[in-house]
């Protein structure tokens, strides 16, 4: 076969241009990228919606070959890009304003790809969709909150299912061991949530504390080697970086800053799933730059993962399943009886 240029804007936008699975039950893959197209838990403007779709678009920006860092020399996903290790898996399906169904379908979907053997990266959406993400994880597991914002209030007034409400919901899991919020700051968030939080013995790391700890001392926080699962709120980061996002608060991280603490914590800690949301393409500025950043660093921070020594049982696993498959197909003459 002739090879293909494939620039940026070429192409069916799976991401990073992998494979495309439409059905769980047949997955065959390391990790799988899951998107949640659903924003009926933004109390303020629609639209985050439309990210999935778009950072799908913008990692075609990037090499099949892998993410090369000039700084340091070395390429990620490189290898687990050229066996196909990493899936597209679609998108969940929505039921529009029957949120109890979506958020079962998102359980379920998630659910699909841990049986498979597969690594699940979401992409949002709004944060509403982690509660239904974390439920299908067995425990005892880890959470590792990046946001501005708690999302941690009260189910008053009928509400229970806003992106406001999902550490809420996820703090009560009997799966979860324990939860670590970083970056938060905004001042909009309540003194009652702050005070439940600690009560139930949930730890908030500040923007202060923070920048004293530092990204290996924020790793430092979780239990080593322990299963974690991550969220990524992309207004962790400063609001001047982020104009595609609807919730965005100064003071926020830097992208050395968060991206250095994701690779701290790639090495300290099981990963076994994450997500990234709250980019609202419809508020974008014409580049596209906040889904761009998204999509960067939904790659580096699994190309951190994958780099882990224990990343590679999961991947021999799929690569020995495959061989086997590939043998009793196609049998040798030897073997033939």
């Amino acid at each position: 076969m002739k090879p293909r240029i494939d620039r940026g804007y070429v192409g069916i936008p799976s991401f990073l241009r992998g494979p495309i699975c439409a059905d769980l039950d047949r997955l065959d893959a390391a990790v799988a990228i899951l998107g949640v197209p659903f924003d009926e838990g933004s109390p303020f403007l629609p639209g985050s919606r439309m990210a999935p779709r778009a950072l799908r678009e913008h990692s075609l920006r990037f090499g099949s070959e892998g993410l090369f860092d000039p700084e340091t020399g070395i390429t990620l996903l490189g290898q687990d890009l050229a066996a196909g290790l990493i899936a597209d898996a679609g998108d969940v399906d929505i039921a529009p304003t029957h949120v109890e169904q979506t958020f079962a379908s998102i359980t379920a979907d998630v659910t699909a790809i841990l049986a498979r053997g597969a690594l699940p990266v979401v992409l949002g959406g709004d944060h509403s969709i982690t509660y239904p993400i974390v439920r299908a994880f067995p425990g005892p597991l880890h959470v590792l909150q990046f946001d501005a914002h708690m999302d941690y209030a009260g189910f008053e007034q009928g509400l229970r299912f806003t992106n406001g409400h999902a550490f809420r919901h996820i703090a009560g899991l009997d799966s979860v061991a324990s939860l670590t919020q970083v970056g938060i700051r905004s001042l909009r968030s309540s003194r009652s949530q702050y005070e439940d939080m600690i009560a139930a013995g949930h730890r908030i790391v500040p923007m202060g504390e923070l920048r004293a700890l530092g990204p290996a001392g924020i790793a430092a926080l979780l239990p080593e080697g322990a299963p974690l699962y991550v969220s990524i709120d992309v207004d962790a980061l400063d609001m001047s970086l982020v104009p595609g996002c609807v919730s965005g608060e100064p003071n926020g991280m830097t992208y050395p800053e968060l991206r250095e603490t994701l690779r701290r914590v790639a090495e300290r800690c099981a990963v076994v799933g994450f997500d990234f949301v709250e980019v609202n393409p419809p508020l974008d500025v014409g580049t596209g730059a906040t889904a761009y950043l998204g999509a960067l660093l939904v790659s580096e921070f699994l190309g951190q993962i994958c780099a882990q020594p224990r990343f590679e049982s999961r991947r021999a696993a799929v690569l020995a399943r495959r061989a086997a498959a590939q043998a009793h197909h196609h049998p040798q003459p030897g073997d033939l009886r």
